[in-house]
């Protein structure tokens, strides 16, 4: 009998993955300081095409320099990084699986030293958690001209990515950036067609979707992130999801992928730090090792594209629970893929049962310094060091990151 991680699967626009493992997105941080790609980001995806995962999705890609998640992140709002950016392409498509660039714009959600005056569909301040490093300046709300130009940068770095190589494409609609911003009526205060109803609020996602397509053209497949819920009092649920999915229908997508949370309610960790609203009782409720699934079935039953979910699935058995029970199409995996770059190939082979999960180990501010020194490892062609400690880790990062944001700040100063 076939293994059911191991069957291919044909999507909407008529490409077909070779199999229902996905490397999900992580930002990698590993751009120079022109925020093009390098020889690490190569030497990184060259592995992961390696790894048996069907799908190989990037980090964020930003489609505008000054609102940048890390400032090692890939920036694509101009032709200066096209050769660089084919390079990766090359790299990530070199074993056959599918390479997809994740496109995203931060919005207010991008670092005061980078960008103190950010751009937000409403004038509202992130409420982060306290002492956690996070530094955020009070957005301006964008004119409708200043929304036009976000959905045309994303339509600029969409033409970009198909030309460079990559196989696909998936917008970041999740996580409090820029399109979920919109989405939440928490973020979004707007009173013009931008904001309000479900319908408005949803405007900027179809606009993109929309432009981006009429680049790409019907052959090139499109995803998308987008919450399950927002875990927040008053923010974005899941029944606005599901009603947003049927809307979505007829949007032409090929991939959904849902997720949840954002820098506000760290949920994509599996953790809540603020009243979850009426979604928190399904979430803490269910027995199921990935965190969205409990959300996925409710979504299947009403999307006509594939369903893909990712966050913290661990063992084959609840992925062919979740795959069998027809709730999901593709799992998607990122951390055990730092920790063991070839595990989707031990998956389909039965070697392994379940994957690492070595942040079991660290304290959570420890969690993402560690994964980041260990993708600066296999950028650098080494294995990951899993007895690397969190302490360690977080000093190290500290210091990289540091170094990284210096030099681009460098770098800025000079253009």
């Amino acid at each position: 009998m076939t293994n059911p991680l191991a069957q291919s699967l044909v999507l909407p626009c008529g490409a077909k993955l070779p199999n229902r493992l996905a490397k999900s997105a992580m930002s990698e941080g590993l751009a120079d300081s022109f925020n093009h790609s390098t020889p690490k980001l190569e030497t990184l995806y060259r592995r992961w095409a390696g790894s048996g995962a069907g799908l190989l999705l990037t980090g964020n890609i930003q489609v505008d320099r000054w609102h940048l998640e890390r400032p090692g992140n890939i920036v694509i709002d101009d032709t200066s990084g096209r050769h660089q950016l084919a390079d990766l392409a090359r790299a990530g498509t070199s074993k056959g699986a599918h390479f997809w660039a994740q496109l995203g714009h931060t919005g207010r959600q991008v670092s005061d030293i980078i960008n103190p005056a950010p751009l937000s569909c409403s004038d509202v301040e992130i409420d982060v958690i306290r002492n956690a490093g996070f530094s955020f300046a009070k957005p301006r709300p964008m004119s409708e001209a200043q929304i036009r130009h976000a959905i045309d940068q994303f339509a600029f770095a969409a033409r970009e990515v198909k030309d460079a190589g990559f196989t696909g494409l998936s917008l970041h609609a999740a996580h409090g950036y820029l399109i979920s911003q919109f989405l939440s009526p928490l973020s979004n205060r707007r009173t013009d067609e931008w904001g309000g109803s479900l319908e408005n609020r949803s405007r900027f996602l179809f606009e993109v979707i929309s432009a981006v397509r009429s680049v790409v053209g019907p052959a090139f497949p499109i995803g998308i992130k987008l919450n399950a819920s927002d875990f927040q009092r008053g923010g974005f649920t899941n029944a606005e999801c599901i009603e947003l999915v049927k809307m979505l229908n007829d949007s032409s997508l090929d991939l959904l992928e849902l997720s949840g949370g954002s820098l506000e309610q760290p949920k994509v960790v599996g953790i809540a730090v603020k009243d979850e609203g009426e979604d928190g009782v399904l979430a803490s409720s269910s027995a199921r090792e990935a965190y969205f699934v409990a959300f996925a079935g409710a979504v299947r039953n009403v999307a006509k594209m594939p369903i893909m979910v990712t966050g913290n699935f661990r063992s084959v058995t609840g992925m062919l629970e979740a795959l069998e029970a027809g709730e999901l199409d593709v799992i998607g995996i990122g951390r055990p893929l730092i920790a063991d770059p070839e595990a989707p190939s031990r998956l389909l082979a039965g070697a392994i049962e379940r994957l690492p999960s070595p942040e079991a180990k660290l304290n959570l501010f420890h969690i993402l310094p560690w994964n980041n020194m260990q993708l600066e490892r296999l950028g650098n062609g080494l294995d990951p060091d899993l007895s690397m400690s969190g302490e360690t880790a977080s000093v190290a990062f500290s210091e990289l990151e540091g170094g990284i944001m210096a030099a681009l700040l460098a770098q800025r100063q000079i253009l």
